[in-house]
């Protein structure tokens, strides 16, 4: 069974339970919806080993979400969340992927005009229906048909951290058959790129028939699509396609090289091949007919006079000058990070206590996290104001006292006002060690007014980090009108701090705004919005992202010991 699937099972039974108005229960199956998915094992598996309680120790997962999760293990079907799905028989997940549209205008929809899908939404917002419901208007109206055409146009992709735990187990599963020799990723997810539209798998093996053949009866292979004896496509449970190609070990590097790379890179090494007198395709480097590299991609780009690149910035957007000059940045590692600088907790939004984050933060192999808990005009996450953040640092140091081998900073997630002025005073600011500031209203300002709005914030001396720069949310939100040149350009002046948020829905900033600032000066953060104890593995997806961008060790800031971070802010 997939994590996946579950997870948009629980999911949606957190929108049915909002629809119904049922207190508290919502917010649990969102929490463990979102720990299901970020699992690196199967929960089926887990189960297999501990049972129930193996269940319940999932985070977030509580007594009564476990049994739902069993029954699910052993039937393939939730009875509550079929007898939700009979009292409101609509796509919740479908209308639910337009930015604005949660359960409460979902079932309002479905009530006053029986929308039930994204079509009948649609056709309903171009007549011009939606605009006469009560609390939405023309503007409402123009924003959810933007928004549907916005999720249309990014139609067939994947969101990276949402996809990679199930690549990874396939590959797992793959390397440890004794006829395997070799099985690696290719392409987009090699690449590490923030969507994901389908999946190939490299393999050496001295069996291709039997490779095949277990290929198409994994238990994430939906549909076999095509199969052959040296390459087999299938559908896998989670929508996406999956071709696994079996190749010679001589020919391993060539077909790597070939299929990582975008097509604009490799259009750019083959021109660099044909120049030098070689022929180069997914079977190796040749000079006429004879084969001269093919087994690692290190020899064909030695051969081609060019250095390795690392496969996340094989884009054609400068590596190849780069590297034929010797110039190849060494970007940052996966294991750099040494702090994680945006945590919620219970406090406000976030599902675990203060204690509970520090110990995941140190079993993941952290020094540090920042408590960055949303302040007051962010009503909806419970947000602290001047009184309840002074109650939180004096709580912060009484659990520092209880925990070692972490250090607790003290911080907030500051709104910024529509004017650009934060909803937390000066004075508790500056009794915080890192001060965060991002937008959370008014999205659709103009880019003047925006870029004013988000200069003013920086330019407070206690706003030490911009966190998620540009407020987009990939295939759900677009992000807001800004001069992120000017943004920029104020980071450096002002010594703010960029944010590269690392949750898999956000990943903002983009690369090649990561890019901009790198080669400004700029100095980054990467950094997980953790809300939950299972978050803290995006760190990964955020190093990938600022990996896409050029960005080396040294530009970012927590890469360093809390005490020398501390030192680079305002």
């Amino acid at each position: 069974m997939s994590n996946q699937e579950l997870a948009k099972i629980l999911n949606e039974m957190a929108a049915f339970l909002d629809m119904k108005e049922v207190e508290f229960k919502p917010r649990a199956y969102e929490h463990a919806a979102f720990s299901v998915q970020s699992l690196e094992e199967g929960v089926d598996e887990i189960y297999k080993k501990g049972g129930l309680k193996a269940l319940e120790d999932i985070p977030g997962v509580g007594r009564g979400i476990a049994e739902r999760i069993e029954e699910y293990i052993k039937t393939g079907r939730i009875k509550d969340y079929e007898k939700l799905k009979k009292q409101f028989p609509i796509d919740i997940e479908g209308l639910m992927a337009i930015d604005g549209v949660g359960p409460k205008l979902v079932k309002k929809l479905y009530q006053e005009l029986k929308i039930k899908n994204l079509n009948e939404l649609e056709k309903a917002a171009k007549a011009g229906k939606l605009s006469k419901i009560e609390g939405l208007g023309e503007k409402s109206e123009q924003k959810i048909l933007r928004g549907i055409e916005f999720l249309r146009q990014s139609h067939g992709r994947f969101l990276l951290g949402h996809i990679l735990p199930t690549v990874r187990k396939m590959l797992d599963n793959l390397r440890v058959l004794s006829y395997v020799k070799r099985a690696e990723p290719a392409g987009s997810i090699r690449r590490m790129q923030e969507t994901v539209g389908d999946l190939d798998i490299l393999v050496t093996s001295d069996k291709p028939s039997k490779v095949m053949e277990y290929f198409v009866n994994m238990p994430e292979a939906q549909d076999v699509l095509s199969s052959g004896p040296t390459k087999t496509s299938v559908r896998l449970e989670i929508g996406m396609d999956a071709d696994l190609r079996v190749l010679p070990p001589e020919s391993f590097g060539a077909a790597l090289q070939y299929f990582t790379g975008d097509k604009y890179h490799n259009i750019a090494v083959r021109e660099i091949a044909i120049k030098k007198g070689y022929k180069l395709n997914e079977y190796g480097l040749f000079k006429g007919k004879q084969l001269v590299a093919g087994r690692t991609e290190e020899e064909i780009y030695k051969k081609l006079d060019m250095a390795w690149m690392e496969p996340e910035i094989r884009t054609n957007s400068g590596e190849i000058e780069a590297s034929l000059k010797g110039k190849l940045p060494k970007l940052i590692g996966y294991d750099d990070l040494r702090g994680d600088m945006q945590v919620q907790t219970d406090w406000t939004d976030g599902e675990n206590s203060i204690k509970e984050m520090a110990e995941a933060a140190k079993s993941q192999g952290l020094e540090y996290i920042v408590i960055t808990d949303h302040t007051k005009s962010l009503a909806m996450a419970g947000g602290s104001d001047e009184k309840k953040l002074e109650r939180q640092i004096k709580e912060i140091d009484k659990i520092q006292k209880q925990i070692s081998g972490i250090k607790i900073l003290k911080g907030a997630e500051v709104n910024i006002n529509k004017d650009g002025t934060l909803d937390i005073n000066d004075e508790t600011l500056k009794k915080l060690d890192v001060v965060g500031a991002s937008v959370h209203s008014n999205f659709n300002m103009s880019e003047q007014d925006m870029t004013k709005r988000i200069i003013r914030a920086m330019e407070n001396p206690n706003v030490d980090i911009l966190f998620h720069p540009t407020g987009r949310l990939i295939q759900k939100r677009e992000p807001y009108k800004v001069n992120i040149d000017e943004i920029i350009k104020t980071a450096k002046r002002t010594k703010t701090v960029l944010e590269v948020n690392a949750y898999p829905e956000r990943l903002d900033l983009k690369d090649e705004y990561i890019r901009k600032a790198v080669s400004a000066g700029v100095k980054l953060a990467i950094n997980s919005d953790a809300h939950s104890v299972a978050h803290f593995k995006f760190l990964e997806f955020g190093i990938a992202q600022a990996r896409r961008g050029w960005a080396k060790k040294n530009d970012v800031i927590n890469t360093r010991p809390w005490q020398e971070m501390l030192k680079l802010l305002k």
